[in-house]
């Protein structure tokens, strides 16, 4: 029975690290290590659950469900994946690596109860789902822009709006602070842009063409 134990654990810990590495590769906050942990730890705790009670549940005084403790990984996962999540103006990050490890915190779950192959099955569709459909989606859905500049003029926002919607940009917000308070105020604007993903318009050139009135500070 002990050898089983660790041929899950085994198994379950290879699956996960499988998926980490794709994370590791595209430079992602949780890498191998961390899949490899959480499938692992997800594993250990189906194990007790399934057999950790086993003399306490003969009791005829004793009533209890074991399942309860792998269904604390469901919910103490969401700690680890918050983790990963970073919130940065009006962007969001991390929220594809967060859905792995609740994915690969499964396979684990699986693993530990011994389903080896809905467990192989669920990594490889799991690998479809974070290589194979971003490339065959590729050129679907919009990309985000953060486009951050200087400039003296206060109503700028009204010259960009039309050029912004001539090149098939979407403005989704914009934020003005003023820098200074002398004669020629400096004002700092902050733009988020969306387009097409195929787009290989740069934003950096066409608004340096367009506005030679202003001084850009980034682009993310």
């Amino acid at each position: 029975m002990i050898w089983d134990f660790i041929l899950r654990l085994f198994v379950a810990g290879i699956l996960g690290a499988v998926i980490g590495l794709d994370r590791e590769y595209r430079a992602k906050e949780a890498g191998y290590r961390t899949h490899f942990l959480v499938s692992l730890g997800s594993a250990l705790i189906m194990i007790v659950s399934q057999y950790g009670f086993q003399q306490i549940i003969l009791e005829d005084s004793v009533s209890l469900d074991p399942s309860r403790v792998a269904a604390q990984v469901v919910s103490g996962i969401g700690f680890i994946g918050a983790g990963t999540i970073i919130i940065q103006k009006q962007f969001v990050r991390g929220l594809t690596t967060a859905a792995g490890i609740w994915a690969t915190a499964g396979i684990g779950l699986a693993c530990g109860a011994g389903m080896y192959g809905i467990s192989i099955a669920a990594t490889i569709l799991t690998l479809v789902g974070l290589e194979l459909l971003s490339v065959i989606f590729k050129s679907v859905g919009m990309k985000s822009s953060l486009i951050v500049f200087s400039t003296t003029e206060k109503d700028i926002i009204k010259k960009i709006i039309p050029v912004i919607s001539e090149r098939g940009y979407l403005l989704a917000s914009y934020e003005l602070k003023e820098l200074s308070h002398t004669a020629t105020n400096t004002y700092l604007v902050s733009l988020v842009v969306k387009a097409k993903k195929y787009s290989d318009d740069s934003p950096l050139l066409w608004f340096t063409e367009t506005f030679p009135e202003i001084t850009i500070e980034r682009i993310e």
